[in-house]
């Protein structure tokens, strides 16, 4: 099946809703190489893990990216696909943003948005390819990375 993209989801990728500590600590890695200035520690995935929906995508077995998904406050979810730079472009983050895009409608979602860092171009172009665009930038207090907030507009 190919996406409105043009991607074809590789054959062997399976999308799990994390449960347990490895699960949880694989999701973790994910982020963490992804969003470098927003690593967390165990405890704060946990608490994470409490309050939204994550899931990791293997392929074959082997972990090759996560997402997250934000319930929705006032109508508007939150979806974050990553993945990691080794398997991008081969449809693993359509997949991923597909999935969790599904669960932010079944949630009551009528507005999606996402949260990309802005040196992430790779997430940029991602999230623009896919009708998102820009609402927002912002640098956290105390920090220095500059953040981007986008919102789905355009649906492709």
């Amino acid at each position: 099946m190919t996406d409105d993209t043009g991607h074809t989801p590789p054959t062997g990728l399976l999308i799990q809703p994390v449960t347990g500590e490895d699960m949880l600590q694989e999701w973790r890695h994910v982020h963490n190489v992804i969003v470098p200035p927003a690593a967390m520690t165990p405890d704060q995935a946990r608490q994470r893990l409490t309050r939204y929906r994550l899931a990791n995508a293997y392929l074959d077995g082997v972990l090759v990216g996560c997402s997250t998904v934000r319930p929705p406050q006032d109508g508007t979810a939150t979806v974050i696909a990553r993945v990691l730079p080794a398997h991008r472009r081969q449809g693993i983050g359509t997949a991923l943003y597909q999935d969790g895009l599904g669960h932010a409608r079944v949630l009551g979602a009528r507005t999606v948005e996402t949260c990309v860092l802005a040196a992430n171009t790779d997430g940029l172009q991602f999230a623009r390819a896919r009708g998102f665009t820009e609402t927002d930038r912002y640098v956290l207090d105390g920090e220095s990375d500059l953040w981007i907030d986008l919102r789905l507009t355009s649906p492709t």
